[in-house]
């Protein structure tokens, strides 16, 4: 036999959950929609469920208003299987009745009494979202690292620029133990009269 699909909605976390459970063990066969059953099933031990919708196989949705599990052709003008562009717009759509059967494959259903362990606890769900985390972190570090390295380089280039501009600036800038050419000349044209005048 086949599996059904559950969604289970949790109205106080606003979050949905799947869950597949085998037809026959789910204790699900002939309820209706509205109707309330266990989640021992499907592992939610103290918790209870109310049947809020569902799809055949076809992908046909179940509506409340329709008696019966088999597939009928109705005139709609509102959803669940129509949704109008106008107002007061109908058409004729293959509807499933409210009676959950065989050919049922997802149902939808909604948690209205709460177990003492979370849903998350209960499906399994927590250490998933756990180790993604974790997962998550080491691929932060891992990533961090390869940054550091990438911007050491523009850092060290910039520092070479600079040292390049001081050695400029000191090759161009004059001397200042040695006097200039026209000081030189000078002082030997000086000289060179003192040693005349001696003579």
């Amino acid at each position: 036999m086949a599996n059904f699909k559950i969604v289970i909605s949790d109205p106080k976390a606003r979050k949905a959950y799947q869950k597949e459970v085998d037809q026959s063990a789910s204790g699900l066969m002939g309820k209706k929609i509205g109707d309330k059953f266990s989640g021992s099933h499907m592992g939610l031990s103290g918790y209870e469920l109310e049947v809020t919708g569902g799809s055949d196989k076809e992908g046909f949705p179940m509506r409340r208003d329709v008696d019966g599990p088999a597939r009928k052709r109705i005139l709609l003008s509102h959803g669940p299987g129509f949704h109008p562009k106008s107002h007061g717009r109908r058409k004729r759509k293959s509807i499933r009745g409210n009676t959950i059967s065989p050919s049922i494959s997802q149902i939808n259903a909604k948690i209205v009494t709460y177990g003492t362990k979370s849903v998350e606890e209960n499906l399994g769900v927590k250490k998933e979202h756990k180790e993604e985390k974790k997962e998550e972190k080491t691929a932060e570090k891992e990533h961090k690292p390869k940054e550091e390295h990438a911007e050491k380089p523009k850092e060290e280039h910039a520092h070479a620029g600079e040292k390049a501009e001081q050695k400029k600036e000191g090759a161009s800038a004059p001397s200042s133990q040695h006097p200039p050419s026209g000081q030189k000349s000078e002082h030997k044209h000086a000289e060179k009269k003192d040693e005349l005048k001696g003579e």
